[in-house]
């Protein structure tokens, strides 16, 4: 494990939001920082760009925060980030069977102390109270499938934690961990509806997180240089002594951190020592090209079809599937009239499919099994002077955008000696 040192440099692969958020917390501190990334863009999996077919900006993925998330509060303040997360007032999460055509909502209610469960309206249609108390065992923090904690079955599994965990953990819920299960419901549902009312970024993902990050970065000295890829790593003892960026050995000052905030295969195959998950699930999202319908709610749960949820913005209609391996090697157009099918029948719509574009990340996570989440490596190493960041790392969280700034925090804290 690395010593507590403090450095005066450091140099960041990665302009992830795990990169952004060490590349942040540690110029905040004072330290020079130089990051990098071998993308023509930052951001990597929570990145906005203008696609062509739709004429239109979208995010690679519609990624979902929450009010109670304060890694996400505490970056977007200190970049200055303005543009609002959209959502709800209170935690109402609205759900749409499309085989029975019956829609409900979940209303949880703002305060720590459940009484949401006693009221018929704001619960799950069809549950009563005594339905809701077998599922406290998911909030302990010993380790194990969700399926050997509680029974996967039943209204409130099926119509309400199935689909909440399915989003969270991108793994069928009944093989995830239950460790990385409980870390979501304690810091969400069990605070109350005031941390679990849900964000979405408006109108993209990049002007939310990184671009006002990159921005106030570059105010500072500490521009991202992108199309820039690490490929080797020199050590020597417990230190880094070089890095390669195609140009042969350059090498690292005493006084520098090294910080790989790449995804883990990227992060092995540069120092092979290292152990990290290597077992991922997909997601896939569909993008619609039509301003959105009237009385269509800006988030919406689906049952009996494709699509899992259905995200409204002003200028699309999207939906995203989560732990998404059997849809991958789908005809992209075939898959495109599914969703669209499943978004007509949801918002009772009658058009023809707009423009559209599919969006599959093969890897978009590692699999929150108990199996990965113990491959999982801290943010310190055997050298003193690399640290890890992403959400793949032992953050105590599934992989999420709260996991990837905590991640970034962390990793900063340590080179500040802290």
């Amino acid at each position: 494990m690395a010593d507590a040192l403090s450095f005066t440099r450091a140099t960041i692969a990665g302009a992830g939001l795990a990169g952004l958020s060490a590349a942040v917390a540690l110029r905040k501190a004072g330290v020079a920082v130089s990051i990098s990334d071998s993308a023509a863009q930052a951001g990597g999996r929570c990145r906005s760009y203008h696609d062509p077919q739709l004429g239109l900006t979208i995010d690679n993925g519609n990624h979902l925060v929450l009010s109670g998330n304060p890694a996400v509060e505490r970056f977007r303040s200190l970049v200055g980030a303005t543009t609002p997360l959209a959502g709800p007032d209170h935690a109402d999460f609205t759900f749409h069977d499309l085989t029975s055509a019956k829609r409900w909502t979940v209303r949880i209610n703002d305060g720590a102390v459940p009484w949401w469960v006693a009221v018929p309206a704001r619960r799950v249609p069809g549950s009563r109270i005594s339905d809701y108390l077998p599922f406290a065992k998911l909030l302990s923090t010993r380790e194990g499938r969700i399926d050997q904690r509680v029974a996967a079955r039943g209204p409130v599994w099926s119509h309400l934690l199935e689909p909440v965990l399915l989003a969270a953990l991108n793994t069928a819920p009944g093989e995830s961990s239950a460790k990385l299960a409980a870390s979501v419901l304690r810091e969400t549902i069990a605070k109350g509806g005031r941390a679990m009312r849900p964000r979405v970024a408006e109108p993209s993902l990049g002007a939310a997180f990184i671009d006002p990050a990159l921005a106030w970065l570059a105010d500072r000295g500490s521009a991202v240089t992108l199309g820039r890829r690490l490929r080797a790593i020199a050590v020597d003892g417990d230190r880094v002594t070089g890095l390669d960026w195609g140009g042969g050995i350059e090498p690292v000052a005493a006084d520098e951190a090294v910080i790989l905030a790449v995804p883990p295969w990227v992060a092995t195959s540069l120092v092979p020592e290292l152990h990290a998950p290597d077992e991922f699930r997909a997601i896939v999202n569909g993008h619609f090209a039509l301003p959105v319908p009237a009385g269509a709610p800006p988030m919406l749960g689906l049952f009996g079809g494709t699509a899992e949820w259905l995200f409204a913005f002003p200028d699309r209609l999207s939906v995203t599937v989560s732990a998404a391996d059997r849809l991958v090697d789908m005809d992209r157009e075939a898959l495109a009239r599914t969703f669209w099918a499943d978004i007509c029948a949801a918002l009772g719509l009658d058009t023809p499919m707009p423009a559209w574009q599919i969006v599959k990340e093969k890897r978009a996570t590692f699999a929150a099994t108990p199996e990965q989440n113990a491959k999982r490596p801290p943010a310190a190493t055997r050298w003193r002077n690399l640290f890890l960041a992403g959400d793949w790392t032992d953050t105590g969280l599934p992989a999420t955008i709260e996991g990837a700034l905590r991640s970034g925090e962390t990793v900063a804290r340590l080179a500040l000696g802290r």
